[in-house]
């Protein structure tokens, strides 16, 4: 496979491998394709959690247990996220 890159991106594979910190230049490009994924792999992971508690709270909606949106639910709500917040900030668990 041949890839072409920027001026810049190429200078930077060639000063890797003069460096001596890389053989070559597809050994750059493989650990920088490592750790992309290495980097992405906890979003897919969180995306993944969230489609779940989503697709729970869409099959809990269809058997018709579901609390009216209310004035007084949204401050609770509001109010437990402002704490959860806080705790976070100030390095507690909430």
């Amino acid at each position: 496979m041949n890839v072409p890159l920027t001026p810049e991106l190429g200078k930077d594979v060639e000063s890797k491998v003069q460096s001596g910190m890389d053989h070559t230049a597809s050994e750059v490009v493989c650990e920088g394709l490592r750790l992309l994924k290495e980097r992405e792999e906890p979003h897919q992971q969180k995306l993944a959690d969230l489609r779940a508690a989503l697709q729970v709270g869409l099959d809990q909606a269809d058997r018709g247990e579901v609390v009216p949106l209310n004035q007084k639910l949204i401050d609770d709500v509001k109010r437990r996220g402002r704490g959860r917040q806080a705790a976070r900030k100030s390095g507690r668990k909430a």
